[in-house]
């Protein structure tokens, strides 16, 4: 059955398991693009947090590989998992003091990153995964 004009629900959330884990992707490689790695260490490093140059690699790899093994379905329940962990410490650490908004209302807000943990549940909870 065809909901929306054109594809089927199976087709949907194919494209969304697909391009979803894609913007963690572009999240990462545009922080190497720009050159915020150490921007954003020297953020973390002011929260207290330590070897914050390596952490931000760490997150940057996983969002790259991670993003790319989830799109082609791999381990897709463990590499969701992470997403929504690494997505609920960036809410508490960055986001929180910011409010909900992200954009037209504030600045940074938590909205756009609890949007991206629903859906990170929807790819997880449908996925037939790949790994064996």
């Amino acid at each position: 059955m065809k909901n929306f004009p054109f594809i089927s629900t199976s087709q949907s959330l194919f494209l969304f398991r697909i391009t979803l884990p894609l913007f963690f992707v572009a999240h990462a490689v545009t922080r190497i693009g720009n050159g915020t790695i150490e921007r954003f260490a020297g953020f973390l490093s002011k929260k207290g947090f330590f070897a914050t140059t390596a952490m931000v690699w760490g997150i940057t790899v996983y969002e790259i590989i991670g993003g790319i093994a989830l799109a082609l379905g791999y381990y897709t329940k463990y590499l969701s998992l992470g997403f929504i962990l690494m997505l609920i410490m960036g809410n508490i650490i960055i986001h929180y003091q910011n409010g909900w908004w992200v954009g037209e209302h504030g600045e940074g807000g938590m909205e756009y990153s609890c949007a991206l943990i629903l859906g990170l549940i929807v790819i997880a909870s449908t996925a037939k995964d790949n790994s064996k």
